[in-house]
């Protein structure tokens, strides 16, 4: 099995899936979210769903559980006021308050090394509800 990552303070692996689904989110646009999950018997961060290109913010707050951490990358586009077409990643940590305890911390101390895996995160969110997460804030961010 190919590994890509290995995330040394948990142990956790990421695998080729996580990178190679979120390059082809950043470079050919075929993604609009990706949303990983830990696999604690294996030990590994997979992709737990793809969002199409015609998908948004809305489908990826939908695929999100209500009662499992999760973390996200969500690719935003917008035009500047300077009619400038841009986008900006987002890397969302989802932790609902009705999740485990374990399962927090697990992706609390996992949650870096997945970030360096991912080259080219512009920003960074931390989410125990949907409203942490909303587009307001994507959007203020990201001006």
């Amino acid at each position: 099995m190919a590994m890509a990552f290995k995330m040394a303070t948990t142990g956790l692996w990421v695998t080729d899936e996580c990178k190679t689904s979120f390059m082809e989110m950043k470079w050919k646009k075929v993604h609009r979210f990706i949303v990983f999950k830990i696999d604690e018997a294996s030990r590994l961060v997979t992709v737990d769903k793809v969002g199409g290109p015609g998908e948004g913010y809305d489908e990826l707050a939908a695929s999100l559980p209500t009662d499992d951490c999760r973390y996200a990358v969500f690719d935003y586009d917008f035009v500047t006021a300077d009619n400038c077409k841009k986008s900006k990643i987002f890397f969302i940590a989802w932790s609902p308050s009705a999740s485990r305890i374990r399962e927090k911390m697990l992706y609390a101390t996992s949650k870096e090394g997945l970030r360096r895996a991912l080259e080219g995160i512009h920003y960074d969110m931390q989410a125990t509800d949907p409203t942490e997460m909303g587009m307001d804030v994507i959007k203020d961010r990201a001006k």
